[in-house]
């Protein structure tokens, strides 16, 4: 798929629309304890092990923030999204977690600089995702890890980007790039998964 194909997809989605059911998913509400607990394992393995500076990028209802803030990292989410992002804050409230609305391609976090940068299902929507990666990386402290959550869904005109072009574009800028499949773990999607996901982390 092309830069101008995936933008003109995305474009159609009313994110501030979707927001108020946008958690019935089971992998974005995190409802299902199954789910939620499938997650809280895989993020536990992804982010550092000590309370560190994760920035979470299209972070959405902030489903996944809340999990690394329970963990005790400090979470900044951005989402292009105001309705999502006021419900980010609301599910986060109490826990050390902030919510901007902005750009996930080119978040409007200044000069601060973070341990891991997270993101799922968000980089395959943005144009020049080589361009993205370098910046996403040059957020990163020395030592720092990207951990990207794509896939490619439909079989008829599928969307995404594969696990083999996100590897390829994340080798000239990380010194160690660990793919994990992850369809054929239902508890992450609430049942079985035909299409291809995976999970990339990468330290820069």
């Amino acid at each position: 798929m092309t830069d101008e194909s995936e933008r003109r997809t995305t474009a159609r989605v009313d994110w501030d629309a979707a927001a108020a059911t946008f958690d019935d998913e089971p992998d974005h509400g995190l409802r299902d304890p199954e789910v939620r607990a499938a997650w809280a394992d895989r993020l536990r393995a992804w982010l550092p092990g000590r309370p560190a500076d994760v920035l979470d990028l299209g972070c959405g209802t902030g489903s996944l923030a809340l999990l690394a803030a329970e963990r005790g990292h400090r979470v900044t989410g951005v989402d292009l999204s105001p309705a999502m992002v006021d419900l980010a804050r609301a599910k986060t409230a109490g826990r050390d977690a902030v919510f901007l609305v902005g750009d996930a391609a080119a978040p409007p976090v200044g000069e601060r600089r973070f341990d891991a940068v997270l993101v799922r299902h968000v980089l395959w929507t943005l144009p020049g995702p080589g361009r993205v990666l370098r910046h996403w990386s040059g957020l990163l402290r020395p030592g720092g890890r990207l951990v990207l959550v794509e896939g490619v869904w439909g079989a008829v005109s599928p969307v995404g980007i594969p696990a083999a072009r996100l590897t390829a574009l994340l080798e000239p800028i990380a010194s160690d790039v660990r793919t994990e499949p992850l369809s054929d773990e239902p508890a992450l999607w609430g049942g079985p998964v035909t299409d291809e996901r995976y999970a990339v982390v990468a330290t820069v």
